[in-house]
């Protein structure tokens, strides 16, 4: 077995690495790789559309945001002069710049795939979208996790020992990843691209003036660091082997030394001295403030990269969230609340300087809720879901290793999800701070930059709506896809609260292909603007507006394969844009047009990512005028974190709560279900065929599920793009690349373990307060 998995270039060397996998549903066992990244040489190759098709969808994703002349009874009178000039740029491109950007686009993916520089052809494009822009990326790219409480009420109240659970949880976690002992994803017995996650640890965003941002990864990392009360602490956590250096005893006693040190230093003076809060300034800035603290000090430099190579961030904070709302803002923002020191001059108490926004970060409130924070350049919500989502069931199983071991005497009774060998030493590994010597401009920057963050957190605002009258298995029930039902209700909300149909941007997974991240689809279709005008409309009857419903759904869940299949609009005309920069061309008229520019300016920019470890899930806006709403689909519950800038927020959430109610009112309730008098005489093959229908609803789209296998059998093969597809799958092809992705710079870290044990201060834990075992 090679170490780099995705370049070996036989795929029958992985036949020893397969584990066994049965699928409840269909009663099959298949086959998955069980090192991580030995399913990346079977992956097919994201697929070009042809530019044709490509046209057509945009026309129909752009159709309901066109008005059109209506007579008083609602009916068309005539194409209106908006959709007219979009079908005349649209003819005009391709006829013209379209073919020949397409080649362009043909042939820099067959030299990327020749060259095993590229994994698909809008990767690099993509990446720079992420990477190219100034703005800060607090608010405006991170997005957030907040995570269910933890299942022992005695530990998950408490702040340290519930940040010692998940600390040595995702410390075991980096370890089997080092080790490439994690299982790959998969969706239906099909392995998914394990790419990002070689960017999850040691990763992180790193400002330049001369250029674009880059993502650094250290595959060599084996610290943690630490941020309490504005400062930063780190402890070694791996050796270089990659077994792991300490225990959950280790970590509670680190964390409370680390509390005790940080406490020292008054918070008016940590607010003054902290740096995290640079991160959050637009990058450029970013970038000038960093070159001047490196300048200024070689320990600075040495410091910096401490920071930059540590596995992740785990972050102490000393605040409380009085609700859900707040709580799911500070995971976003953190929160402000300045305290005067009766001069008039206040400082920020809050914890919105407690974070390093360019990396992975695990964040603590003092009253034990739990959320992350991650960097969103090199991956995607998937990839974090599946980290948060391991990392809680491992503490769900510890908690029922230590009952069960009362009982049956062997902790094995539950076996340990991650498995990763421990192997403390001698002497307890003890942390130590991080200082940094400031000269007075950066001091000066660091005020200015908390002001500027501060603005932002004021002119925001995060609202949660937990919905409870329904969620998954009534949508299910009457048919429908339960994302598209959702998708559904926030365009509807907002159509009723504004009278406007608005782009509503929707990810959708593409990583069952080699390098695949997201696909796009757009919601306010032609059928969702037609269903959200007959809502309001008195003289529509319950029977038209349920119709109105389902027709709307299914042309979003036909949207949904085709983007998951490789055979969405977004990516492939950013792509053409892109490859007429990169070739020195005019940008086509085609992409300053009304109707692309209408498309691309997303009010309702929306996520699917969630399971039963996530209580929320959200990020910001994308634009000044929109909302940015993640939201979780349960069997019985529906939750969405609605995030704005200067709009109702609130408002807004409860004309969605209103419109689930009334979308709800006219579904089938679930206890009209009848029990068939004769199961026996059950019509088999009909019952077959019921459940096929019903399977293609049974999964959460989105960002949580690849529909990759959801594309319905009757359309399978009928276009170039699936005979494509289901020709690289016959040959398994493997996809040759390097270790990282084009994004990712593998970075040595420059700073040696022998230097790591002596720089800073050593802090003493020979005196801490308690302990798991004072439980």
């Amino acid at each position: 077995m090679t170490k780099n998995d995705d370049e070996c270039p036989n795929p029958s060397m992985h036949a020893q690495t397969m584990t066994s996998l049965t699928t409840d549903k269909h009663s099959l066992t298949v086959q998955l790789p069980s090192s991580t990244y030995a399913g990346q040489a079977s992956l097919p190759r994201l697929p070009i559309p042809a530019l044709e098709d490509t046209l057509e969808r945009f026309l129909a994703a752009v159709r309901g945001l066109l008005t059109s002349s209506r007579d008083d009874a609602g009916n068309e009178l005539n194409e209106c002069k908006e959709l007219e000039e979009c079908k005349r740029e649209i003819q005009k491109f391709l006829t013209t710049d379209g073919p020949v950007l397409q080649k362009l686009l043909v042939e820099y993916d067959e030299e990327g795939r020749k060259e095993k520089t590229l994994g698909s052809y809008v990767e690099e494009f993509w990446s720079d979208a992420y990477l190219a822009p100034d703005s800060s990326v607090v608010m405006n790219l991170n997005p957030f996790f907040v995570l269910e409480d933890g299942p022992d009420v005695k530990t998950s109240k408490s702040q340290s020992m519930r940040a010692a659970s998940l600390c040595f949880s995702a410390i075991k976690f980096a370890s089997s990843l080092k080790k490439e002992a994690i299982l790959p994803d998969a969706f239906r017995g099909k392995p998914l691209c394990m790419d990002q996650f070689r960017a999850l640890f040691g990763a992180c965003r790193v400002p330049s003036l001369a250029d674009k941002d880059t993502v650094a990864v250290n595959p060599d990392s084996t610290h943690v660091v630490v941020l309490e009360n504005n400062q930063m602490y780190f402890f070694q956590a791996l050796w270089p082997d990659g077994t792991v250096a300490v225990n959950e005893h280790d970590i509670l006693a680190i964390l409370e030394a680390i509390k005790a040190d940080a406490s020292k230093v008054e918070p008016d003076v940590s607010c003054r001295n902290s740096l995290g809060v640079l991160t959050t300034l637009p990058r450029s800035e970013w970038a000038k403030a960093r070159d001047i603290i490196v300048a200024h000090s070689d320990s600075n430099q040495t410091g910096l990269d401490i920071v930059d190579s540590a596995l992740f961030v785990l972050v102490i904070d000393d605040v409380t969230p009085k609700d859900i709302h707040e709580a799911a803002a500070n995971m976003l923002h953190g929160t402000h609340n300045l305290v005067s020191t009766g001069n008039l001059i206040d400082y920020q108490a809050g914890s919105c300087c407690n974070r390093w926004y360019d990396k992975l970060q695990i964040i603590v409130c003092q009253d034990g809720r739990a959320g992350i924070n991650f960097e969103h350049s090199a991956i995607d919500g998937h990839t974090a879901l599946r980290f948060v989502s391991d990392i809680f069931a491992d503490t769900v199983v510890s908690f029922a290793q230590s009952i069960t071991k009362t009982i049956y005497s062997d902790k094995s009774f539950f076996p340990s999800l991650i498995n990763a060998e421990v192997r403390r030493g001698q002497a307890l590994v003890t942390p130590r701070k991080i200082s940094f010597d400031l000269p007075t401009t950066v001091l000066d920057k660091i005020y200015f930059a908390e002001a500027a963050l501060s603005d932002q957190i004021v002119a925001s605002d995060t609202f949660v709506l937990e919905f409870t009258e329904y969620g998954k298995g009534l949508i299910v029930h009457n048919k429908m896809s339960p994302d598209s039902f959702v998708q559904l209700s926030m365009q509807l909300a907002y159509y009723r609260l504004y009278g406007e149909v608005v782009s509503q941007y929707e990810p959708v997974l593409t990583k069952s292909f080699y390098h695949g991240r997201t696909e796009a689809v757009r919601t306010a279709t032609e059928l969702a603007a037609k269903f959200c005008k007959m809502w309001l409309d008195p003289k529509a009857t319950t029977r038209y507006k349920l119709e109105a419903m389902r027709e709307a759904t299914k042309h979003h869940s036909v949207g949904v394969k085709l983007a998951a299949t490789g055979k969405g609009l977004e990516r492939h005309l950013f792509a053409l844009m892109k490859i007429a920069e990169k070739n020195g061309l005019a940008i086509p008229d085609f992409f300053s047009s009304k109707a692309y520019k209408k498309l691309n300016h997303t009010i309702l920019s929306t996520s699917n990512c969630g399971n039963p470890s996530l209580r929320l899930f959200g990020f910001g806006p994308v634009v000044q005028d929109g909302f940015g709403i993640g939201y979780i689909i349960r069997d019985n519950a529906l939750q969405y974190s609605i995030s704005s800038k200067h709009r109702q927020t609130e408002r807004y959430a409860h004309t969605l709560k209103q419109t689930l109610i009334d979308m709800g009112s006219i579904l089938e309730p679930l206890s009209s279900v009848k029990v068939a008098c004769d199961p026996v005489a059950t019509d088999i093959n009909a019952l077959s065929k019921e459940k096929d229908y019903l399977e293609a609803y049974d999964d959460v789209y989105g960002e949580t599920t690849s529909a990759d296998q959801m594309l319905d059998k009757k359309d399978a093969g009928h276009s170039s793009g699936e005979n494509i597809l289901k020709k690289s799958r016959l040959r398994g092809e493997p996809r040759a690349s390097s270790q990282f992705a084009r994004v990712l710079l593998r970075r040595q870290s420059s700073v040696l373990l022998s230097e790591l044990r002596k720089f800073g201060k050593t802090i003493d834990v020979s005196s801490r307060s308690g302990s798991f075992d004072d439980l």
